[in-house]
């Protein structure tokens, strides 16, 4: 399949070398980061779409995403896909799918779960919204790039599934830390604290595959000083995009609102930029019940 990329960024980059290495012609471009090998280096934005099947998008968010759009739809063959993967406001990726169809493309809102590391081994959870049609364009590449893909439903819900994916991540993260932090407390071993949890009703993906705790369970960002696999900042943007959301819906969200506020404090206000959203643990260790 002829592809465009826009956007090789830590995420991007291995996706686009994944497809690459797949047997696709995939053209890239980004104004910063290189082309991976295997890839043909695009002058513009536009210039990567030129001929492309499929263009797909890696961005930083909604208002880039926007302007991104603007730049390639018209460059874009009719009839062609726009995948955007990004994670984004669920208004900016039904904007973006609006002004795909009124220039005669299909569009798909794909964000992803897994991080770098599922980036690298090409082992990514899609979430789609958009029409049947496009998704079974698609579908072929998220195999590459993934091990799971779901359609969601129309345009947005992609997105949707993933802010509320991560809200639940980012409030079973800070429970898991919670836990650990208060295990010590008590006492507790940590890994005889695992062995309980992660066969029993307090089990997670944070405790059983992403513990937060170095030395314990299968090894994660924890046993490499929480260089970040997933950085707190990124789940920040995601929480707070969840309680944007939220707001405009009515929903009631008090544990995500929570969230928010504990890893904007992290993340802003003490040293949790750089680090993996699970360095939250030595945050709790370091600090007093009630303390903040």
């Amino acid at each position: 399949m002829k592809i465009g990329f826009i956007g090789l960024g830590n995420m991007g980059a291995p996706m686009a070398a994944n497809l690459a290495a797949a047997g696709n012609a995939v053209t890239g471009f980004d104004p910063v980061a290189p082309c991976p090998a295997g890839m043909q280096p695009a002058a513009s934005a536009a210039g990567a779409c030129a001929g492309a099947e499929v263009v797909i998008t890696m961005l930083p968010g909604g208002a880039i995403l926007r302007q991104v759009a603007a730049e390639i739809h018209p460059a874009m063959r009719p009839g062609a896909v726009h995948l955007d993967c990004s994670t984004v406001d669920v208004d900016s990726a039904r904007a973006v799918a609006t002004a795909a169809t009124a220039s005669g493309l299909l569009a798909i809102d794909a964000p992803v779960s897994g991080g770098v590391g599922g980036a690298t081994a090409g082992t990514l959870t899609f979430m789609a919204g958009g029409p049947a049609r496009a998704f079974a364009i698609v579908a072929p590449l998220f195999d590459v790039m993934g091990r799971k893909s779901v359609h969601c439903g129309g345009s947005g819900a992609g997105q949707a599934a993933k802010i509320c994916n991560n809200m639940i991540l980012g409030i079973t993260m800070i429970g898991t830390c919670e836990a650990f932090a208060l295990a010590d407390k008590l006492g507790l071993d940590r890994q005889k604290l695992f062995d309980v949890v992660s066969t029993s009703s307090g089990s997670s993906w944070s405790m059983n595959t992403y513990c937060p705790a170095p030395g314990v369970g299968p090894q994660s960002p924890a046993d490499n000083g929480y260089k970040p696999g997933f950085a707190a900042e990124l789940m920040l943007k995601d929480l707070r995009l969840s309680q944007q959301a939220a707001a405009a819906v009515d929903a009631d969200t008090p544990l995500g609102a929570a969230a928010t506020a504990l890893y904007e404090t992290f993340v802003e206000h003490e040293d949790g930029r750089g680090r993996d959203f699970s360095a939250m643990l030595p945050r709790f260790e370091r600090r007093g019940y009630g303390s903040g």
